[in-house]
């Protein structure tokens, strides 16, 4: 037989993944009786799948499996494996700092929220700061934000700091604004504002974005196994609920350092991409040093400079075009000097590094994508080590219909949250007014533009949990199968296209797509093994599905049976 006649067979059967001379392959594991969803659309389901030496060897059939010896066999008795999952914008840290300070979820009136501050100080010492996050107070009668009146009536003898749940606004005591030396004199700093009472002009107690850090900086910092702590706490929980990879949203130097660690001393299971927050001094050093691709054994890449560029709807630090509608007298406002990013966006793309920018308000996507249409065309592809630079916005929450088609046509990349939809539609339409619900989180309609959606949890800003995520992806309404005016059901999404933004598109905006986001030979061995079929159950019992198994380079990192 002629040498292109041999090729051109062996090709077919490996197109076919059909195992030519198994007997001559050794696997590591296989897995059989499984209700595989591949997300590869020459072969988009299977019932068996080969690992050897951490990539996939084999997919398809139960029969055609069992002609390989694996050292490890396990059967799934039809339970679905999808590729394994991806949370493309999390905030790992705040994950397990959540998890292990004060824990504010879930506290449905201002009462609850006020009880759990009082039983912390019950137990803490005079003079020691009490912090937590999670609170959230659209779902409270009436739906303000607390105080330092409030708080001091339950937590007087300790400094009293309490996030937000979506991260961008804060409540202090009196305490802690003393310490901060903040009164009714002191000014707004850029991109942030000191809440004052309208009639005495004191300080509330409410900071949001950048005044935070006027009381923040005050706190004792964690030492050095606390904030591990809460890394390992945040990796484990991330495992236990089925994501393989976490692309972080944004972290500092000491926090860089400490990642680095965790995976140099072999503590860390989990893929993780990082980004290195700009601009500032740890973004011109990481421009300076390079990317960090595949280190660890595939396990940690750096690549990418994260922006924050306005604050939340719910705070109303979004930037908006025109005034909020039930709060005419503030359209928002910037967190950067448009200015002060040109230099830094030019720079990243001469050094083949990416940028995402944190945009929600209408006003805040424009002017992101006005700079960076304006870095493409100072920095062309010819002068680019990276051609197509896959720039992306997190979150892209409210952009003005006249702004969908630009994120096609620039080449960047929407990064989204489902579950936002499904909680924040409880008051955007206060926020907004129902004629910019047009623009709200528009999934199918940035579907429809062209391109794809990184799809993400924003944890410990949401739970964080991947079915809720795939839920409101599909459902579109709240757990409780609310919907209403403004929700624009027409923006959900098919299974198909949900199972995608938690796979195939976050490994593609991460330039990953040839080792991982789908299951076929050769790609990296991540899976993520459900109690239930998501592609075909009715949407409510989406959220009643379990994570079983947590499968990260062929290694079983997390079992519900054990």
């Amino acid at each position: 037989m002629k040498a292109p006649i041999r090729l051109a067979i062996l090709f077919s059967l490996c197109a076919l993944n059909f195992p030519a001379n198994a007997a001559n392959h050794d696997a590591d594991l296989l897995l059989f009786n499984g209700n595989v969803y591949t997300v590869n659309e020459k072969q988009p389901q299977a019932q068996a799948i080969l690992v050897k030496g951490g990539r996939i060897l084999f997919v398809g059939s139960n029969d055609d499996a069992r002609k390989f010896h694996a050292t490890r066999a396990i059967d799934l008795h039809g339970r679905t494996v999808v590729p394994g999952l991806t949370d493309s914008h999390c905030h790992i840290f705040g994950i397990g700092e959540r998890e292990l300070t004060l824990n504010l979820e879930g506290t449905n009136t201002l009462q609850e929220f006020l009880a759990k501050v009082s039983e912390r100080a019950t137990k803490s010492e005079p003079g020691k700061w009490i912090t937590g996050r999670g609170w959230i107070e659209t779902f409270w009668t009436p739906a303000q934000f607390p105080t330092r009146q409030d708080l001091d009536k339950v937590a007087a003898a300790n400094p009293v700091f309490l996030t937000r749940a979506d991260g961008h606004a804060s409540v202090a005591n009196s305490a802690a604004l003393k310490i901060a030396k903040i009164d009714k004199n002191t000014p707004n700093p850029f991109g942030g504002e000191i809440l004052k009472d309208k009639a005495t002009g004191e300080a509330t107690g409410m900071l949001t974005d950048n005044a935070q850090d006027l009381v923040r900086k005050n706190i004792p910092k964690p030492t050095s196994d606390e904030r591990e702590r809460a890394l390992l706490t945040g990796i484990n929980r991330e495992i236990g609920l089925g994501w393989c990879e976490i692309q972080n949203a944004g972290s500092h130097k000491e926090e860089i350092d400490l990642i680095k660690k965790v995976y140099f001393d072999a503590k860390a299971r989990i893929r993780f991409v990082n980004c290195v927050y700009g601009p500032g001094e740890d973004a011109r050093n990481f421009l300076n040093e390079g990317a960090i691709i595949d280190g660890f054994e595939h396990h940690f890449t750096q690549r990418t400079i994260k922006v924050v560029f306005d604050g939340s709807l719910g705070s109303r630090g979004a930037a908006l075009l025109k005034p909020y509608s039930d709060a005419p007298d503030t359209s928002g406002y910037l967190t950067e000097k448009p200015e002060e990013l040109r230099p830094m966006f030019e720079e990243a793309l001469r050094r083949g590094i990416q940028v995402e920018t944190h945009a929600i308000g209408d006003r805040a996507n424009r002017t992101i994508l006005d700079l960076y249409e304006a870095a493409f065309k100072a920095v062309p592809p010819d002068q680019r080590p990276i051609k197509e630079p896959r720039w992306r916005v997190e979150h892209a929450q409210i952009v003005d219909p006249a702004d969908l088609p630009r994120f096609a046509f620039l080449g960047v990349i929407p990064s989204m949250q489902p579950s936002h939809a499904i909680s924040d539609l409880f008051f955007a339409p206060k926020r907004l007014g129902m004629d910019r619900l047009a623009g709200a989180y528009a999934w199918q309609s940035f579907l429809k533009s062209g391109v794809i959606i990184c799809g993400g949890s924003d944890a410990p800003v949401e739970r964080g949990e991947p079915m809720i995520e795939f839920y409101a992806a599909v459902a579109r309404k709240s757990i409780k199968g609310e919907s209403g005016p403004g929700w624009h059901p027409e923006q959900a999404v098919s299974r198909e296209q949900a199972l995608k933004m938690f796979t195939i598109w976050p490994a593609f905006a991460s330039f990953q797509e040839k080792e991982k986001g789908s299951i076929g030979p050769g790609k990296l061995a991540d899976f993520t093994v459900l109690s239930n079929d998501i592609m075909k159950i009715p949407p409510p019992e989406i959220l009643k599905t379990q994570n079983e198994m947590t499968i990260i380079g062929g290694e079983i990192v997390y079992s519900a049976t054990n």
